[in-house]
């Protein structure tokens, strides 16, 4: 079966191009083109027809990659056209009349790169992180999965895991003969090494992950500090109700924003403070559970806040930045609990030292989670493949009987497995649609 469809962007484009792949794409070149096929990998500027029929369609430029040299492995094509809905909506119509031709599923394309061997399921997942990334941490942590470093690691681990296993499973088959004293000591330290070495790797803060999906922070603090004029000024749009009248947000509003390449989801949170009123208590509840969970807490006060026990002292950690707000009013009675803190200085009527927190808060997250390492878990899978991985390897340890050689043999083949789930090196059909689903069509 030969698949088509839109592979850039929807939408009214200068040029659109039209992606197709499978056995039947000559033939649809040649049907749509009334010419021979174009020399590969050459752009060619050619007339293109309504099928079966002289209508100019358009002049578009193709371009022909036969197959196994292309990006799905098959005989495959791009159409460069004028980008109106009336020109694609014709290509793809005259491209439909030709048999055994149908429109792409979802990710349908990168699917058939993986399952012809161009790429591995990691590559796969990087190239879906890559079209969807809206920062530049997004786009570069993409590029460097899509180098094939974080693969290669991987396969290293499983291939010397293989490799111990079948020093295994030649003891099990012939238990008559006694391997080597130095072959039995490799197997575990090779078995100890792997196992410390993807304990490390977990150990990250979960820093691709967090880079992938936005580093949360919440803005909390006692009620008409300017939390939610913070979030507006940062948004640059009235994203939460301002009021002077305390108790205004309840609820936690939540935001995506791109700060100096950096992916955040910033959380207001309700004010805290003392309170009877039952909905008022819940949002108190629901910004404390916010601070906790949050990466980075931003603790916005005003010179009038001088109760800083109870609710607010629970947030004197690591992770917080303090921000006096109404800076504008005064400072020079000032608190002593909160001159201790370091506060920086704003005022948000006046727009005064915003910048300031700005780069505090790029210099909090940079420091501590940006990492240079090319080896990066981004997705919750690898993390949990990862994991077990280690819990065969552990229990693999745990058995040094020679009876249990059997037992042992089935820890090392689940922790040889979980690592081949991670690239794909197994049957994996199972999270092959959750994966290519989530990429666009023409992809």
């Amino acid at each position: 079966m030969t698949i088509y469809a839109l592979s850039s962007g929807p939408g009214i484009s200068g040029i659109a191009v039209i992606r197709v792949s499978g056995p039947e794409t000559k033939i649809v070149i040649e049907k749509i083109t009334k010419e021979q096929i174009p020399k590969p990998r050459i752009a060619t500027l050619r007339k293109l027809n309504k099928i079966n029929t002289n209508d100019l369609i358009d002049e578009a430029i193709i371009i022909w990659f036969p197959g196994p040299d292309s990006y799905t492995g098959e005989d495959m094509a791009e159409f460069h056209v004028h980008g109106s809905r009336a020109v694609i909506d014709a290509v793809h119509s005259s491209i439909s009349k030709v048999k055994n031709c149908r429109f792409a599923e979802p990710g349908e394309f990168t699917k058939l790169a993986f399952q012809n061997g161009k790429i591995n399921i990691l590559k796969a997942e990087s190239i879906a992180d890559l079209i969807s990334s809206e920062t530049e941490i997004q786009r570069q942590q993409a590029i460097k999965i899509m180098s094939g470093k974080s693969s290669e690691k991987f396969n290293m681990w499983r291939e010397k895991l293989l490799k111990t296993l079948s020093n295994v499973e030649a003891k099990i088959d012939f238990p008559e003969e006694n391997l080597p004293e130095n072959i039995l000591k490799e197997i575990k330290n090779t078995s100890k090494k792997i196992k410390d070495e993807i304990k490390k790797l977990l150990d990250d803060q979960k820093v691709g992950e967090r880079i992938r999906e936005g580093f949360k922070i919440a803005i909390v603090g006692p009620t008409n500090a300017g939390k939610s004029s913070l979030l507006n000024y940062l948004s640059k749009r009235d994203v939460a109700i301002v009021s002077e009248i305390a108790g205004t947000t309840r609820d936690v509003i939540e935001t995506h924003l791109n700060i100096d390449g950096l992916p955040v989801i910033i959380s207001d949170t309700a004010g805290i403070r003392e309170s009877k009123d039952e909905i008022e208590k819940k949002g108190i509840k629901l910004a404390l559970k916010s601070a906790e969970k949050a990466d980075l807490n931003i603790v916005i006060i005003e010179p009038k806040s001088v109760d800083f026990t109870g609710f607010l002292n629970d947030l004197v950690n690591e992770k917080a930045i303090f921000v006096l707000n109404k800076s504008d009013l005064g400072v020079e009675n000032l608190n002593p609990n909160l001159k201790k803190l370091n506060p920086i200085l704003i005022s948000l009527k006046n727009e005064k030292n915003i910048e300031e927190l700005i780069s505090a808060i790029k210099i909090k997250l940079k420091n501590k989670f940006i990492t240079s390492d090319d080896i990066l878990i981004t997705r919750e899978r690898h993390r949990q493949h990862l994991e077990q991985c280690v819990q065969n390897l552990e229990n693999f340890e745990n058995k040094n009987n020679v009876e249990d050689f059997d037992k042992a043999a089935e820890d090392l083949r689940l922790a040889t497995r979980h690592l081949g789930v991670i690239v794909g090196k197994v049957d994996v059909e199972e999270i092959l649609g959750s994966i290519f689903n989530d990429f666009c069509i023409g992809k």
